[in-house]
């Protein structure tokens, strides 16, 4: 069961760069309306220039999980993870969810001046 026959590592990878590429603009919205404050919040937006590197890791790493999590299930060996039904099934939601933090992290700067 390695990494790149059932796609978790690419999952993970892909949801921490669409988390890092939503912080500096994200980050500040939601800790405001949260009702945390202060002129620290302000220095979150120095990860801005490092947002399309992040993107870019976010999609090749779904590129890759989509690569191991969607192929046929005939591709597996019997007992391997990928293998088993209920795990294909959460992978895949899990999938989908970091594809939404991926839109979420590419739309938000478009979408950020309709609020204001």
């Amino acid at each position: 069961m390695s990494e790149s026959k059932n796609g978790r590592g690419a999952l993970a990878t892909g949801g921490v760069a669409a988390v890092l590429a939503s912080a500096c603009c994200l980050g500040p919205l939601v800790l405001v309306a949260l009702g945390f404050s202060g002129a620290w919040i302000g220095n979150l937006t120095v990860l801005e220039p490092y947002r399309p590197i992040f993107i870019g890791a976010a999609l090749i790493a779904l590129f890759f999980a989509w690569r191991s999590i969607f192929r046929p299930a005939q591709a597996c060996k019997p007992g391997d993870v990928c293998a088993v039904p209920q795990v294909r099934t959460a992978y895949k939601v899990i999938f989908w969810v970091v594809a939404a933090l991926v839109l979420v992290a590419l739309a938000f700067p478009y979408v950020l001046p309709l609020f204001y």
